[in-house]
């Protein structure tokens, strides 16, 4: 006698519409959450945008400095004018119109951020002054290859592009110092 199957009797849903019910679910999920990426996309370029505003400014305070010293001490003019310009530079890569550091007069505010310790007035003596260039410098190189660690890739290489200038200006301000 041959061994025959039972009728097979269906008690549960069938494969095609558990998938259909599966691919139904996904859309859904995909429509309803939002994207993880998107989130935090959103709060970079705010980030971003501040660093690089900050660098403008900073940039701008700094190239009023140059014109400070370059107005008190004409005999450093061809001395200066170069960085100064580089400086000028920097500002307008980050967005800054390179414009405020065009008169000697710069606010003290505006400066706190290039240099640890601001003052209005220029030093009497011409190498007090480049000492002074060369401190706001460094520290504004020093601050700028710490906030590159926090933005985005194109901003931080700018970054660091400028504060590796802003270090090889500190060196030819205190070179012959010594």
């Amino acid at each position: 006698m041959p061994f025959t199957l039972p009728p097979r009797t269906l008690s549960g849903p069938r494969r095609r519409s558990l998938l259909a019910s599966a691919a139904g679910a996904f859309v859904l999920v995909g429509c309803s959450a939002p994207e993880p990426s998107t989130v935090t996309t959103a709060r970079s370029p705010s980030a971003a945008d501040l660093t690089r505003a900050r660098a403008a400014r900073d940039s701008e305070s700094l190239a009023a400095r140059y014109a400070a010293v370059i107005t008190a001490h004409p005999r450093l003019a061809a001395r200066l004018k170069p960085l100064r310009a580089e400086v000028v530079r920097h500002a307008q890569a980050f967005g800054g119109s390179g414009t405020a550091g065009s008169r000697p007069s710069g606010s003290p505010s505006a400066s706190a951020s290039a240099h640890p310790s601001p003052s209005p007035t220029v030093p009497a003596q011409e190498k007090d002054a480049l000492a002074d260039l060369a401190t706001a410098e460094r520290t504004l190189a020093d601050q700028r290859a710490k906030a590159l660690l926090t933005v985005p890739g194109e901003l931080a290489r700018l970054l660091a592009s400028v504060a590796a200038a802003g270090a090889a200006h500190a060196f030819l301000l205190t070179e012959g110092a010594k």
